[in-house]
């Protein structure tokens, strides 16, 4: 028998027993480690901790909490099983951010080296109307949007990503996508392209690739889609929500719709302007009402924005 070992640790008792927090298990490891498996399932979410730091309280930004952080933030599996259709990976991301220590800083991305979504073994097939509305989730949301390589022009959509070594490399999802980038790129800011030659310049004008770079103008110029908690309280709506980030001098206060019409009550009066449009309102009774801009497109009304960021692509328009 062991002894003064602290709570928790494994513990053998007479060879057939070993406690764990108060619980017995086998004294064989692989039995242990089957029970100690069941009992954490029969557990269920009830004694796990829960966290509010990706959540504004109302519609204020508050100091997230992390003393319990582990050290490692993680990929957001649950919501990249669900991409099928954004709308299914919205709700089961926001579903279940309060188990993460602090959602924001969630890997988010659709598919990857190893798996499409809904384990998928092929690269995303959902077309370029459902791209470009992933993508917009992907860079208004929280978390951080990832793409792989190539889904800006859909390379090798529907083909498997993975298929060992039965096959050459060039037919598979994996396959090298180099070629579509040959060539040069001069830029005068950033996502913004002066001028492109070659391969790549054909890259460029892609749907998909329009969408992004604007996509990235926009997160980059408004703070609360870069770092921002957020909430769906007191809106009507589809893949809608309320962000904001304040630190120091810096009070950024946004209100997103992705394809779909929403009606956004209790927010802040005062000026929001549509940072795809340019357009501009004026709240004075707390409330307001944006029409639905369309599969893939969005609105980002933004309190105190400065005007339209970047200019009409084939989404963001």
């Amino acid at each position: 028998m062991e002894c003064g070992h602290p709570a928790g640790r494994l513990q053998p008792f007479g060879g057939t027993i070993r406690s764990v927090g108060g619980q017995e298990y086998d004294a064989d490891d692989t039995k242990a480690a089957l029970e100690m498996y069941d009992y954490e399932q029969q557990q269920g979410t009830g004694s796990q901790p829960t966290s509010t730091n990706a959540f504004l309280n109302g519609n204020t930004y508050h100091a997230p909490d992390h003393s319990r952080f582990s050290g490692m933030n993680v990929i957001d599996m649950r919501m990249h099983m669900n991409f099928g259709d954004a709308y299914n990976a919205f709700s089961n991301g926001k579903d279940s951010d309060d188990s993460y220590n602090d959602a924001t800083y969630n890997v988010v991305y659709v598919d990857s080296h190893d798996y499409g979504p809904n384990k998928s073994s092929e690269r995303y097939t959902g077309g370029t109307d459902a791209w470009a509305e992933n993508m917009s989730l992907m860079w208004t949301f929280r978390g951080i949007p990832t793409l792989y390589y190539g889904s800006e022009i859909e390379f090798q959509k529907g083909k498997k990503i993975d298929c060992g070594p039965s096959c050459p490399l060039a037919t598979t999802g994996r396959a090298y996508f180099g070629d579509h980038v040959a060539g040069s790129v001069t830029t005068s800011d950033f996502s913004q392209v002066s001028s492109a030659s070659g391969a790549v310049a054909t890259t460029l004008q892609q749907p998909l690739a329009q969408h992004v770079q604007r996509l990235n103008q926009i997160r980059r110029a408004i703070p609360a889609l870069q770092m921002g908690q957020y909430s769906t309280e007191g809106i009507q709506g589809g893949m809608a929500f309320k962000r904001r980030y304040t630190s120091g001098s810096t009070d950024s206060f946004a209100l997103v719709t992705i394809s779909g019409g929403a009606t956004y009550t209790g927010i802040p009066n005062g000026t929001y302007t549509d940072a795809v449009t340019g357009d501009v309102r004026t709240v004075s009774n707390g409330t307001l009402s944006v029409g639905a801009p369309g599969k893939g497109n969005l609105r980002v009304y933004v309190l105190n924005g400065t005007g339209r960021i970047g200019a009409p692509g084939p989404y963001l328009k």
